[in-house]
């Protein structure tokens, strides 16, 4: 069940949402596995965005029932070291966790992941 309070209590720009879109249409492999595993109340039954809007800033996946955001790693971050911890700061402003998990992790360990994710203490 979603979390409403959390939900609605972020902020949010509209002109995002085309990207947001975009983002969730274009499939990226790393995602499509890892939201298998949460959308749906599968993970904990807790309820799942994937491409959610925070903000000026488009996260992977983001939990209302706990406030958590989970990014994914991949190569586009490599040159964004200051870039993500900017962002970082900015979610944990709002009082949000962020959790990352690396792409090849999610390709070649799904299961040490989703392991992980079950024993984080922001996921209980």
């Amino acid at each position: 069940m979603r979390n409403r309070k959390n939900y609605t209590a972020l902020p949010f720009n509209p002109h995002l949402r085309e990207r947001a879109r975009e983002l969730r249409k274009a499939g990226n492999l790393c995602e499509v596995l890892l939201w298998q595993q949460l959308h749906k109340g599968k993970f904990k039954q807790y309820d799942f965005d994937r491409q959610k809007i925070i903000g000026n800033y488009i996260v992977d996946f983001y939990c209302g029932n706990c406030n958590v955001v989970i990014e994914i790693d991949g190569n586009s971050h490599n040159d964004k070291v200051e870039y993500d911890k900017k962002r970082d700061l900015y979610f944990k402003g709002l009082g949000l966790t962020v959790i990352h998990v690396l792409a090849n992790d999610v390709l070649n360990n799904l299961r040490g992941v989703m392991e992980m994710l079950y024993a984080h203490p922001a996921l209980r």
